[in-house]
């Protein structure tokens, strides 16, 4: 379906919640206000947030400062919580800074590690912590540091039985034909934990690939296919790897920060519904552009290898 670039003023949000998504999924991306539109969504319809919001105090298109970035972040994830199913997940890629001022001025702030703890609090349950590899990171000089070649991407989930599948997201086998056969007559590979969770890894070898690990090494992408670059472009392997794990096929994905529409472009072509919503009209005129080309990224074969 082809998608025309959006008009000169904002969407109106629809007074009928089931509009509200209806009209979210059909533009792809809308230019709008996510503190407005996200608490018109129906409750219930989303199974997967999946969104990288504005860093504290690093786009000059949206500079929240550390010390107000929790504050400023929760309302939006309340109103993700209501949307959310009770099996649908919150997909969160967030790195922490250098404060510049303040108590903390020179070291790490400790904002990302608050927001967890407040998002857990607000009734969201944290799952997993991924670490996005990036073998392309920009050098840089950050004081007495090395390059910045990783950030965070926090799976939590809406209930206490989420959507999650393995088999979507497996990786080939390191090793030969021979010795998975070898680990196949493994009698005693049943584990579990106290938390209630557990693997039996003699069956894993029979399903086609190995269980991921929860580093992803993805390169990174810096630029957009057309006029107007995005400073901080989702990469295609990223939004592709939790899509496929903690979305069912027809499933709903929504990117409450949509930047230039990676989101939607990677859920669409993975048989999922996609929409987004994005504050910048320049942005959201590009997505549009970027959905009806299917162009998610500029990387081509971007490097997916998961440790």
């Amino acid at each position: 379906m082809h998608l025309e670039p959006v008009p000169s003023s904002k969407a109106q949000v629809p007074s009928d919640a089931a509009a509200v998504l209806a009209l979210l999924l059909q533009e792809g991306v809308t230019w709008g206000d996510s503190s407005v539109w996200l608490p018109a969504l129906p409750t219930g319809s989303v199974n997967l947030f999946f969104t990288s919001p504005p860093y504290a105090d690093a786009r000059p298109y949206s500079r929240i400062h550390p010390d107000r970035y929790v504050e400023w972040f929760l309302p939006f994830a309340q109103a993700m919580y209501e949307a959310t199913t009770e099996t649908g997940s919150l997909v969160l890629n967030i790195k922490n800074r250098v404060a510049k001022s303040g108590p903390f001025k020179g070291q790490r702030h400790p904002y990302v590690y608050q927001l967890v703890i407040a998002l857990q609090n607000i009734g969201w349950r944290w799952l997993e912590t991924y670490i996005w590899a990036k073998p392309n990171a920009v050098p840089g000089r950050f004081g007495p540091r090395t390059k910045d070649a990783f950030e965070y991407v926090y799976h939590f989930a809406r209930g206490p039985k989420p959507y999650f599948d393995l088999d979507a997201v497996r990786v080939p086998y390191k090793t030969t034909e021979a010795e998975i056969d070898r680990r196949k007559l493994d009698g005693n590979g049943r584990r579990n934990t106290e938390a209630g969770f557990g693997r039996n890894r003699t069956t894993t070898y029979g399903r086609g690939g190995a269980d991921p690990g929860n580093v992803l090494s993805v390169a990174q992408t810096y630029n957009q296919h057309y006029g107007v670059a995005h400073t901080a472009a989702m990469p295609e392997g990223l939004a592709s790897f939790f899509i496929m794990a903690t979305t069912p096929p027809g499933g709903i994905v929504i990117d409450p920060f949509a930047g230039g529409g990676t989101t939607t472009v990677v859920a669409r072509r993975l048989g999922r519904h996609g929409g987004g919503i994005e504050l910048h009209q320049d942005f959201v005129t590009e997505a549009q552009r970027r959905i009806a080309a299917s162009i998610a990224d500029d990387v081509a074969g971007a490097l997916l290898d998961i440790g």
